[in-house]
């Protein structure tokens, strides 16, 4: 064999090589509530991350490559969610995950990601120390983002509500003993404390709880004219019900999570009315939301979605994400974080535009002043008046 022909083919060699390498996928991981009570969030998330990447995709992808989504259900276990990130690093090898609908599972799991410099987009979990978690003098750098209303905002928004707008001076708190739950009470007590207010009762249920009744008869008895809420929609229903059971009829103002389909559904009518935070309605209000709700009708063939919420950011954390990537020019890890903290380029979501959304300092994408009130209507969340 000649030196030249040696030449050519190692060069071929390479070549081959190299498109190979360009070829495989960009590894994004998916983490979320698949089945069980938080299984609208969690699929309604996946299916807007879905909807996003074939879209990505379908346009030559990124870097050249194509996205490839790994799923994995974590049963809203926090056991489970640690188990789930430590796979999709070490045996599934992503660049990055989306995802997290739980709080708990958020602070029990994204520990991984932090220590192995891999970016996390959470886009449903609101615990506000999310963000937070590794802000201490050790970690100089924090690889945990957000692309949902914090409970800090959400909280504000609740008082606000039934506060300022409605001039109610005697309120009550039911919250489910997760860590969801426990940290928005204690983000809601802190937003009642600074109009000066405290909470007539503060009630606590577990989940799977289908007897209100002792929480609620409290709240009646302390005279509230408002439940201030902190669930998920099965615990939410069984509120709204009990007080039909009790012909004690108030308002029921809580976080964002008033609008899953099984609250509307287990409620029916006795959900009429109740008011929440929302970063996304299901209304094409804009041509954007128009296009996804659209493409998610026809991409899962429903007419409602489950959890507009969540299907909304975790499409927008796709494109964010995305953004980063391209911008940095690599998936690795660390240039990611540092593209997300300097974003460049302007990204259209379906929630709202982002324009440098992210800081060194500031990881919170939704600020004050994009949730807007919703308020549940016969099955579906519309604009509160």
């Amino acid at each position: 064999m000649s030196g030249k022909f040696k030449a050519v083919l190692a060069i071929t060699s390479l070549s081959l090589i190299s498109s190979a390498f360009a070829a495989d996928p960009i590894r994004i991981g998916v983490s979320g509530p698949l089945t069980g009570g938080s299984a609208p969030m969690g699929v309604s998330m996946r299916d807007g991350v879905k909807l996003a990447v074939a879209e990505i995709n379908a346009k030559g992808g990124l870097l050249g490559r194509q996205i490839q989504l790994i799923e994995r259900d974590d049963e809203a276990k926090n056991e489970r969610g640690v188990q789930v990130a430590q796979e999709l690093i070490n045996k599934e090898k992503v660049v990055a995950t989306v995802g997290y609908i739980n709080t708990g599972v958020a602070l029990a799991s994204q520990r991984f990601y932090q220590e192995a410099k891999i970016p996390v987009m959470n886009n449903v979990a609101t615990g506000s120390v999310i963000t937070k978690q590794f802000l201490s003098p050790e970690h100089k750098e924090n690889y945990i983002f957000r692309v949902s209303a914090n409970d800090t905002i959400q909280s504000a928004m609740i008082v606000e509500e039934a506060v300022g707008k409605r001039k109610l001076t005697k309120v009550a708190i039911l919250a489910d003993s997760t860590n969801y739950g426990q940290l928005g009470r204690e983000d809601l007590e802190k937003a009642l404390s600074a109009k000066g207010m405290k909470a007539v009762t503060v009630e606590k249920f577990n989940i799977k709880d289908v007897d209100m009744t002792p929480q609620l008869l409290k709240a009646k008895q302390a005279g509230a004219q408002a439940i201030l809420t902190y669930g998920i929609g099965p615990e939410l229903a069984q509120i709204a019900n009990g007080m039909e059971k009790l012909s004690w009829k108030v308002p029921m103002i809580g976080s964002w999570t008033l609008s899953m389909a099984n609250f509307l559904d287990n409620a029916g009518k006795n959900g009429n009315g109740a008011t929440m935070p929302q970063t996304f309605i299901q209304d094409p209000n804009t041509p954007k939301r128009k296009a996804f709700i659209e493409a998610y009708q026809k991409a899962y063939k429903l007419e409602r979605i489950p959890s507009p919420v969540s299907a909304a950011q975790g499409y927008d954390s796709i494109y964010l994400l995305a953004a980063a990537i391209r911008q940095a020019g690599t998936t690795d890890g660390t240039k990611v974080r540092e593209a997300l903290e300097n974003l460049n380029e302007k990204v259209e979501g379906v929630v709202t535009i982002y324009v440098k959304p992210y800081t060194h300092d500031d990881h919170e994408a939704i600020k004050p002043g994009i949730p807007v009130m919703g308020e549940a209507k016969d099955g579906h969340i519309v604009l509160s008046k």
